[in-house]
């Protein structure tokens, strides 16, 4: 699914990583952790080709990071559903304009389809509101979970997620993260970066560090040990 080896991840022309191996297979779910700066953000925009690669080897879902044109990059984001802190959402469309809107630009053409397929993700994930609602009509909660729902319209193998929780409260965090084991245990591989350490105790998975320019995996302690 991801296959990184002697990574140098460069923004803004400043090295944030390097030497960075690591591979994530089909159907794992793994945690992405650091303090905030240690670079997290800036290797999911690699993987989701926001942020070219400087050199080493990369691949995902089937592409090739160092060598990817911008021409693929749409190809790429329609095998990837990507989830953001602030939600990203359209303030000024509707639930179902948000969601319409990335369908008809990865080629959804038939109106009747892009209803059903929007009516499946809010199901997936238990938005039961009036789709007509603008997304400042809904608790931040409501708002990720709609995130989600868009992320995935297009079927995608594979979930990015940058701090899914880090704008909402606990309870509704602990609600998003069921969501997330949810779809993993529906057969998506998830990346989730994260500063949230209750998190990791509650919902195991792999653990990648990102600490000091460099990226390490790290043993997870089971809860109450």
């Amino acid at each position: 699914m991801v296959s990184l080896k002697k990574v140098t991840v460069v923004n803004e022309n400043n090295v944030i990583l390097s030497d960075v191996n690591f591979e994530v297979a089909s159907g794992e779910f793994v945690f992405l952790i650091g303090k905030t700066g240690t670079g997290k953000s800036s290797l999911l925009k690699v993987l989701y080709g926001d942020l070219l690669l400087d050199s080493g080897q990369g691949s995902i879902v089937g592409f090739d990071l160092l060598h990817l044109k911008e021409k693929e990059i749409p190809k790429l984001r329609r095998k990837l559903g990507v989830v953001f802190q602030d939600f990203k959402l359209l303030p000024d469309r509707t639930i179902f304009d948000n969601l319409a809107f990335v369908l008809k630009a990865t080629g959804w053409k038939d109106k009747a389809k892009i209803k059903m397929r929007v009516a499946e993700v809010l199901e997936m994930v238990n938005v039961t509101s009036n789709d007509q609602k603008f997304p400042f009509e809904l608790s931040g909660g409501e708002q990720q979970r709609v995130a989600i729902a868009r992320a995935l319209l297009n079927h995608p193998e594979l979930i990015l997620a940058d701090e899914p929780t880090g704008n909402l409260d606990p309870e509704t965090s602990q609600e998003i993260m069921q969501l997330f084991r949810k779809l993993h245990e529906g057969g998506i591989s998830i990346i989730m970066a994260t500063h949230d350490y209750n998190m990791i105790v509650k919902f195991p998975g792999r653990i990648l560090r990102c600490d000091k320019g460099s990226v390490y995996e790290v043993v997870q302690k089971k809860e109450g040990s």
